[in-house]
């Protein structure tokens, strides 16, 4: 992987989101039918908040919160992002301080995509194949 290239490359474009009244139930069955560990929450066209398997998690199961619970109850509302020109290697950095799995990626202030250490992957196996194609 090159590490000086910028997240955009390996991020993910397309973002599965929710509403903040959705219920976890609801944001969970969104998350199963994507196979996908986390989603932003949309209100007004605007990401106001992040949902992660982690928060489900923390948030519900362990203090024992109904599953009709809103998201807006247990969203992580402060976002982390980096710009879409940040190379790979300062977000692997900051992802291991902050200790998230996930990282929402903004150009001209607008969230435009996602990168979990499931993209590197993807993008690793596609390299691979690639170069075992090649021989």
């Amino acid at each position: 992987m090159e590490g000086d290239a910028p997240i955009k490359v390996y991020m993910t474009r397309k973002l599965i989101g929710v509403s903040p009244d959705d219920s976890v139930k609801r944001a969970c069955e969104i998350m199963v039918e994507f196979d996908i560990g986390s989603l932003v929450v949309v209100e007004e066209d605007k990401v106001v908040g992040f949902f992660t398997k982690s928060d489900i998690i923390r948030r519900v199961v362990i203090p024992g919160l109904p599953n009709t619970t809103p998201v807006r109850e247990i969203m992580s509302k402060e976002l982390i992002t980096v710009d879409a020109n940040t190379p790979l290697r300062g977000v692997l950095d900051l992802m291991a301080k902050k200790g998230v799995k996930h990282m929402l990626i903004e150009e001209n202030g607008e969230i435009v995509g996602i990168f979990s250490l499931s993209d590197l992957l993807t993008a690793s196996r596609r390299r691979l194949e690639t170069a075992i194609a090649a021989e």
